[in-house]
């Protein structure tokens, strides 16, 4: 028993002793990239070390009063019940303590809300459980798409097959240049949702119906991540916020990219289709956007998800399987998706529905029929 607390103590020695264990060590604020991140990391110190001294010099005179008047050396408590001198020393130092950190709180918190002069404009908004960005004016002006967590469900159980960043890891990230200033306009389509990145200081709550200001400027290109900082329902730890920063001459070749990439989808929504090839695209577009409620099997959550398998839905007429899907169910968790995918995926998905999951209807939905419904 004896060697057992040895080895185990030994071992604790030797893990707490190892560089990589305090590199990882970390309880401070992050400085971030940004001029405003820096601000805030700043203030936050400099409050800091006032908020030490200030503690540190009264339990210093505490201790010092309590070690050299106590009563065994014959002192008697003094009394300052009506001194006027020590009423205006407690009021007015901290009155200057405290104007001394509000004026530069003031000036970053006035900083931090000045969306005035901005080089572009997103406007992000919250979904159950996923990210839309427009991009409403310069180079990408135009540019729309949804960003989901990549990680499939079936591997966030096991954190061995991916990296760290594996809960904040999306399909289509944020791209910004860097050296722009951005304005993001932010709100929500369903529920109260917070769009949060800790290394640019930004975290804004993105609430149904109105629209919320904030902006950054990033100074290093890279890759920084955040997520929903609002508890918004069930999947609320799988909403990640992925920013990818480039220099300006790559940010303008993603941004002819993703143009070029608009105008292949486009006409692929007018090429015909074939059953097997909308069943295959329709299982990705399924896992990505239904599998959280209605589960990867399509078996539900009884009682809160209905079921895909044998649903009178997916097994009834499809125009009434169409509506559903793109229109959603008012005063349920099914959202509309009319607007959050393309004529193709909500043809896939749909086909994918009828004819996988435990059912085999037969028929299938075109990229045509979606379009005459819109």
């Amino acid at each position: 028993m004896k060697e057992c607390k040895s080895r185990i103590l030994a071992g604790l020695i030797l893990a707490l002793s190892t560089p990589l264990v305090w590199a990882e060590y970390e309880l401070n604020l992050r400085q971030g990239v940004t001029d405003i991140s820096h601000q805030v990391y700043d203030l936050h110190m400099m409050i800091f070390w006032i908020c030490v001294i200030i503690g540190a010099g009264v339990f210093g005179v505490m201790f010092y009063a309590m070690f050299k008047h106590r009563k065994s050396k014959g002192h008697e408590a003094a009394q300052f019940h009506e001194s006027t001198t020590v009423e205006l020393v407690w009021t007015t130092v901290p009155f200057l303590i405290l104007i001394g950190m509000a004026i530069p709180a003031a000036k970053t918190l006035i900083a931090m809300e000045d969306n005035s002069a901005a080089d572009m404009t997103v406007k992000v908004t919250g979904y159950q459980w996923k990210w839309q960005y427009e991009y409403m004016d310069g180079d990408a002006k135009g540019v729309n798409f949804f960003s989901n967590m990549s990680t499939p469900r079936d591997q966030i159980e096991n954190r061995a097959e991916k990296g760290e960043n594996y809960l904040l890891e999306v399909d289509n990230p944020l791209v910004l240049p860097v050296g722009k200033k951005v304005r993001f306009l932010i709100t929500a389509n369903d529920v109260i949702h917070s769009w949060w990145v800790p290394d640019f200081a930004v975290k804004k709550d993105a609430i149904p119906g109105f629209i919320n200001e904030i902006w950054t400027k990033i100074d290093e290109p890279g890759v920084y991540r955040g997520k929903c900082a609002e508890l918004c329902g069930k999947d609320h730890g799988f909403m990640p916020v992925e920013v990818v920063a480039l220099e300006e001459h790559k940010y303008l070749d993603w941004v002819a990219e993703q143009k070029a990439a608009g105008q292949v989808a486009a006409a692929e929504a007018d090429k015909e289709w074939s059953k097997d090839d909308l069943i295959a695209k329709g299982e990705g577009v399924y896992n990505k956007n239904c599998a959280s409620c209605h589960q990867p099997t399509g078996a539900g959550l009884p009682g809160v998800f209905p079921a895909i398998t044998g649903s009178p839905i997916a097994t009834g007429k499809i125009e009434d399987h169409i509506n559903m899907v793109m229109n959603g169910k008012v005063g349920t968790a099914m959202q509309a998706f009319g607007a959050q995918l393309g004529d193709v995926d909500l043809a896939a998905v749909i086909t994918y529905q009828r004819n996988a999951l435990g059912n085999s209807v037969g028929d299938v939905a075109t990229p045509q029929q979606i379009k005459t419904k819109r």
